[in-house]
């Protein structure tokens, strides 16, 4: 076998073994013209020949052939298969490619960008091609429902994403994520830390499950989970049993007007004193639900997912009609955004009320003499509570107080008592309200 010979080789030539010390070296002209070295041997495993090539004539020269015939005869006198070795090889090769590109493609994922994926094509709506119309696209419902999903956008967006979004996902870590998520029990939303942990848990193991990291990563989240609860941390909201007094009520309202709350914050909370619905449903009020005529607000979307309709007193009216006159279609809209007002601004700015020294968004809160030294603390929740107690206090009957509240029937009263007791409503929230009047 020559350089000479193999160069004059014409289609269908074979040139079917070399001499020697290359013996197994075969030459082949494909119907091309391409011109082909292998490898003819027995596999040492199964002893059936086998043929391997090794290369195209004249990028590989037949010197090099000769150099990788050696290097393979030489793999098989150790008793293993050179075809298969070589394939074990490529198939090595390959997976630290993948793994080389994986490292490459999670060292620039972002929080940010885990977020978004999580929320795109897991919680919220999206559309899809439809494979039964080409051309169309067809809308996809989401894990969660409407409400659901803005929740959870606001949920990541308004700490996750604001804390750790521009660091790369696979770079953050337990102490990070825990450091986090105790800034946010530390403003005292305990309820809000555990979302907050649990749903970016939720986003690294979507994220994982989509390979957009390495193997052997461990989802920080969970890790910082664990810490939490070795350190006895709360973060599940506990049975409120706070109630103001007539005497810490009037003290409130004297208060709220001056207080450091936004004029859209303070018509909030006392809609809330006066109707003694939830601060979420009082956030989310739309004008199209308001009936002046009837002095009713139909509150459709329910915790219990049950439809009601809040009976307004004569203070409840004034107050709504004076906000008519600034907003759209929200009753208390952001004036930044157009969006309702978000519930949990209610707490967080009362805390900030209360912890004066602390600073967000560069903005520091003056002191409020009486969080320190008037009344012990309470949240903007413990006014339905209060409500609810007054109520009763006033001489009010259950059933009647427990559909001003818009709780559910338990049982067999449940099942057989449907009365809605509206008229009772007006009248015992007409007399709630010119009670707080008096407190006043």
């Amino acid at each position: 076998m020559s350089a000479r010979a193999i160069e004059t080789m014409k289609p269908g030539d074979k040139i079917r073994a070399d001499v020697d010390e290359n013996e197994g070296l075969r030459v082949r002209c494909g119907s091309t013209g391409i011109k082909t070295f292998f490898y003819r041997y027995k596999s040492p495993g199964t002893g059936k020949l086998v043929q391997l090539k090794i290369g195209n004539f004249p990028d590989v020269s037949l010197s090099e052939a000769r150099l990788e015939l050696q290097r393979l005869k030489a793999i098989r006198r150790t008793g293993v298969c050179p075809k298969r070795h070589m394939e074990e090889q490529r198939v090595e090769a390959e997976r630290l490619r993948r793994e080389t590109e994986q490292v490459e493609k999670s060292r620039n994922f972002t929080v940010r960008e885990m977020v978004e994926l999580y929320l795109q094509r897991f919680i919220e709506d999206r559309m899809v091609d439809d494979p039964r119309n080409p051309g169309q696209r067809k809308r996809v419902a989401g894990a969660r429902k409407p409400k659901g999903q803005s929740e959870t956008r606001r949920t990541l967006e308004g700490d996750a994403v604001r804390v750790l979004g521009d660091l790369p996902a696979r770079s953050v870590t337990r102490k990070m994520i825990v450091n986090m998520i105790m800034e946010v029990v530390g403003r005292g939303a305990n309820v809000q830390a555990g979302n907050v942990l649990r749903e970016l848990s939720a986003a690294y193991e979507f994220a994982i499950g989509l390979d957009m990291f390495e193997d052997e990563f461990a989802n920080p989240a969970i890790l910082a989970k664990a810490s939490l609860r070795q350190a006895k941390i709360q973060l599940t909201s506990q049975k409120g049993k706070r109630v103001l007094s007539d005497r810490e009520l009037s003290l409130v309202l004297k208060w709220l007007p001056g207080s450091g709350y936004s004029t859209t914050q303070k018509k909030i909370l006392w809609l809330t004193l006066l109707t003694g619905a939830r601060t979420g449903e009082v956030c989310a009020a739309e004008w199209a639900d308001i009936d002046f005529v009837n002095a009713t607000w139909h509150i459709r979307d329910t915790k219990n997912q049950a439809e009601r309709y809040v009976q307004l007193p004569r203070q409840a009216v004034e107050l709504l009609k004076q906000q008519n006159k600034v907003t759209g279609r929200y009753v208390f809209p952001s004036t930044r955004t157009g969006v309702p007002i978000q519930q949990k601004s209610l707490s967080e700015i009362k805390w900030h009320l209360k912890n004066p020294d602390r600073v967000q968004n560069g903005q520091r809160f003056r002191p409020e003499q009486l969080w320190l030294d008037s009344i012990p603390d309470w949240s903007p929740h413990d006014l339905r509570r209060t409500v609810r107690t007054g109520l009763a206090r006033l001489g009010c009957r259950t059933e009647v107080a427990e559909a001003i509240l818009g709780h559910s029937k338990r049982g067999i009263e449940g099942t057989y008592d449907l009365h809605g007791y509206e008229s009772d409503c007006r009248e015992w929230l007409q007399i709630w309200a010119d009670h707080l009047d008096t407190l006043m």
